[in-house]
């Protein structure tokens, strides 16, 4: 593969991982596509799952259009550290995530901080926005 498409894979990668990140905020906040929380339905309105499921949709949706990617993406990071710590660590042996099941929290947690050093990529809002403004002359 030749070197100059690197900025549209990471687009592309981008996208991908917040359509799926997205689903797993969708699942818990609207059971959709399918309600993954212990006894099927939503997370119970104001309980830490349905503050992460506000977290994921709201943030998935602005990674995977490529907006604000940067702050988001940090933030997202950050609410996946304190995921796999919360919700997995205390499951088994913190350092080994395959039998916590905190794998995706950890791949999760380091892409988006890989995202938020990066930047999204050509295809995002956020590129977008940056060529319009490098377009438009200050007038004096």
């Amino acid at each position: 593969m030749k070197k100059e498409w690197a900025p549209q894979l990471l687009s592309l990668l981008r996208i991908v991982v917040a359509f799926l990140y997205f689903q797993v905020g969708s699942a818990k906040w609207f059971a959709f596509p399918a309600a993954i929380m212990p006894g099927g339905g939503t997370a119970p309105v104001g309980s830490l799952p349905w503050f992460a499921g506000v977290i994921e949709v709201i943030g998935g949706a602005l990674i995977l259009l490529g907006l604000f990617t940067r702050p988001v993406a940090f933030i997202l990071s950050g609410e996946m550290a304190v995921a796999y710590f919360i919700g997995h660590a205390s499951r088994g042996p913190w350092l080994w995530p395959v039998i916590n099941q905190g794998g995706p929290a950890v791949f999760y947690c380091f892409f988006f901080l890989f995202l938020s050093a990066a930047g999204p990529g050509p295809w995002s809002l956020d590129a977008l926005l940056a060529r319009r403004r490098a377009s438009v002359v200050p007038v004096s």
